[in-house]
C-alpha cells in the first residue's frame, strides 16, 4: 500500500453548510446541560496533577497518536500541555518515542472532549494556546451537528480563550468554524491554505505527501 494515498473527504457539500449560522446562534444562546460523567472529572484531574498552577496551559484537543502533544511541549517548554484524545488505543501508539525521551512538561489523558471542555471552562481555567488539528470531518450534508464548530459545546471552546487554531485538509471544516468564530465574535476571521514545512501530525505529514491542500485558521481569543 502506498503511503501518500490520501484522499479529501468526499462531500455532496461544497460550501458552508446552509443550517451552521442557525446552529451556531442556538447554541451561543442556549445553555448546554448534558451530564458530565465522573470519568471525565478523573480525566480533568490527571490532566492538572502535574501542572504547578502558574505554567501557561496548552490544549491538543483530539491529539491522536500524540505526536502534535510532543511536539507541542517541546517547543513550549515553559508551558503545560495536555494532549487528550478518546482513544486509549491511540494514545498507546506514540512511537517511535520511548518513555524517557518525551517531555516532563506534557500529559497524555483520555477523555470526551465534550466533556473535558466544559470541566476546564467549570474551573475558571483558561488556556494559552488551543489546537484541533485534523479533527474527524464529518464530511456528510446530515453530519453537521457533529462538527465542532455546530456541536452544543462550541461556546465553551471559545470561553477558554487563547489562541485557537484549527488545521483541516477539508476547507469546508475550516470555513465553517471561521463562520461560527466571526458569528460569536463579531469580527472577521481569516483563514486559508499554508504549506505545512514541518507536519505537526501523522495525518498532516500524509496528507501533504499526498499533494493535498492544506487549510488553517489562528485566532487569539484573548483572555
Amino acid at each position: 500500500m502506498s503511503y501518500a494515498n490520501s484522499r479529501i473527504p468526499v462531500s455532496a457539500q461544497q460550501g458552508v453548510h446552509a443550517h451552521l449560522a442557525e446552529r451556531v446562534r442556538t447554541h451561543l444562546l442556549s445553555p448546554f446541560r448534558k451530564p458530565i460523567a465522573e470519568v471525565s472529572r478523573a480525566a480533568r484531574d490527571h490532566a492538572l496533577a502535574g501542572w504547578d498552577g502558574r505554567a501557561p496551559l496548552i490544549l491538543d484537543a483530539g491529539c491522536g497518536v500524540g505526536h502534535s502533544t510532543i511536539e507541542l511541549a517541546r517547543a513550549f517548554p515553559e508551558h503545560w500541555v495536555m494532549g487528550v484524545d478518546q482513544s486509549e488505543d491511540r494514545l498507546q501508539r506514540r512511537k517511535p518515542y520511548p518513555e524517557a525521551l518525551l517531555p516532563t512538561n506534557m500529559v497524555f489523558v483520555r477523555a470526551n472532549l465534550v466533556d473535558f471542555w466544559r470541566l476546564l471552562v467549570d474551573d475558571g481555567l483558561r488556556l494559552a494556546r488551543h489546537y484541533i488539528l485534523y479533527p474527524n470531518p464529518w464530511p456528510k450534508i446530515g453530519h453537521l451537528g457533529r462538527r465542532w464548530p455546530a456541536h452544543p459545546v462550541f461556546p465553551f471552546i471559545l470561553r477558554l480563550g487563547g489562541v485557537l487554531e484549527c488545521r483541516s485538509n477539508w476547507s469546508v471544516y475550516v470555513a465553517e468554524f471561521a463562520l461560527a468564530l466571526e458569528l460569536a465574535l463579531g469580527r472577521p476571521v481569516a483563514w486559508g491554505a499554508f504549506e505545512a514545512a514541518r507536519a505537526l501530525t501523522p495525518f498532516e505529514r500524509k496528507y501533504r505527501d499526498s499533494g493535498q491542500s492544506l487549510y488553517r485558521l489562528c485566532i487569539d481569543l484573548g483572555t
